[in-house]
């Protein structure tokens, strides 16, 4: 019994996910799972993916945000449009410029937030208003468009079907998913033997077959629909990297331990020899990086850099965060689950602007589902200590 509601409770909201896919497929008379709007669900929310992949390191410190990512992102596209489009710079000159700016930015505020020990609310609040006021003087309040048609083409294109020629069937993002399959089986397995030969502990063997089918069904369901409206867009590649290396980082690497060490306990960490100023710093410099990355992201899916770009980015990725069983208090989260999270929030959005639901009620049914996550969170913890 106990197993049971451990398994129900760390798969909460993948079961929340599945729950609001299927009633909003009910309410749109399966209008949201058309293949176009499976892909505008990727194209509207890639941002959230990447800067909630960034914003988790900074909450596992601490139960820590940051407040900037949106003007940061609405900064880095203002540099990245005014090269590009008023400067006619090369457009890889012009991204690594992008991405220099991201770091900079980073470094700006993690010196503040480990070094001197400005609380991040307070340094990253400063930053949010510091490079909106920026962007606008960059821009001069004007949108700066058409972003170069061979920058476009890294963001807003599709993988070619390399091996059908179907025009209403992409084969090779079909057989994308099946191999992606295979080698997510492959090495779960390959993880299972391990700890089996290292005398760990390991799920029963109905639990992890369920749960690989269920995943493996999910990916095909996923890639099929993909696969009958242009195939992979490219902007999923980009997504897909970020997810799989920062998935590494947090779970392989000593590194990616140290984020949960702070977050646990931040005082012990530091008495066991571990810097935890650097990871602060770290986790600050890694965050607006992945903004810099968004940014280009942004003005790409946007083909124009803005003075609103990049407005409430900060809340979509806070919230996918929590949403997807980031503690509150720190030390607590996997990147795998703020993609739950990102993906729920998406799903909300596509379904209620299907629905023609307005503009304001969507932003209460957000804020509501972002409490309900924190509360779930907090209240299993209190039971835990009892």
């Amino acid at each position: 019994m106990d197993k049971a509601k451990d398994v129900l409770k760390k798969y909460t909201m993948v079961l929340v996910l599945i729950l609001v896919t299927a009633l909003f497929t009910w309410q749109t008379d399966g209008k949201m799972l058309l293949p176009a709007n499976v892909n505008n669900l990727i194209a509207q929310n890639a941002y959230v993916f990447v800067l909630a992949t960034g914003m988790l390191l900074c909450i596992l410190t601490g139960g820590n945000i940051d407040l900037s990512v949106g003007s940061v992102v609405c900064f880095v596209g203002a540099i990245g449009g005014s090269l590009m489009v008023n400067g006619k710079m090369n457009i890889y000159l012009a991204m690594l410029i992008m991405i220099i700016a991201g770091l900079l930015i980073g470094a700006w505020q993690g010196f503040w937030i480990a070094y001197v020990r400005i609380p991040p609310f307070i340094t990253t609040l400063a930053g949010m208003l510091v490079f909106r006021g920026l962007s606008n003087v960059i821009l001069n309040g004007l949108t700066l468009a058409p972003m170069p048609d061979n920058y476009l083409a890294l963001f807003n294109t599709y993988v070619p079907d390399f091996i059908g020629n179907s025009e209403t069937f992409n084969l090779t993002c079909m057989v994308a998913g099946i191999v992606a399959c295979i080698l997510f089986i492959a090495l779960e397995m390959k993880n299972r033997i391990a700890k089996i030969n290292k005398g760990y502990e390991v799920e029963p063997v109905l639990n992890v077959v369920a749960k690989n089918a269920i995943i493996c069904i999910a990916v095909l369901a996923f890639t099929l629909k993909l696969s009958q409206h242009k195939g992979i867009p490219t902007v999923l590649i980009w997504i897909v990297v970020i997810i799989l290396v920062y998935a590494y980082i947090t779970n392989k690497t000593t590194v990616g331990r140290y984020f949960y060490a702070v977050g646990g306990n931040e005082k012990a960490t530091r008495l066991s020899g571990i810097n935890t100023n650097q990871v602060y710093f770290i986790a600050y410099l890694n965050m607006s990086f992945l903004a810099a990355v968004a940014g280009m992201i942004t003005i790409a899916r946007l083909n124009s850099a803005n003075p609103t770009a990049g407005t409430n980015y900060e809340l979509d990725a806070i919230g996918s965060c929590f949403i997807g069983g980031a503690s509150a208090y720190g030390g607590i989260g996997t990147v795998p689950g703020v993609i739950v999270g990102a993906i729920l929030m998406g799903v909300i959005n596509l379904g209620m602007n299907i629905m023609g639901v307005d503009s304001n009620y969507q932003k209460v049914v957000k804020g509501l589902v972002l409490l309900a996550a924190v509360v779930f969170d907090v209240v299993s913890k209190k039971d835990a200590k009892q």
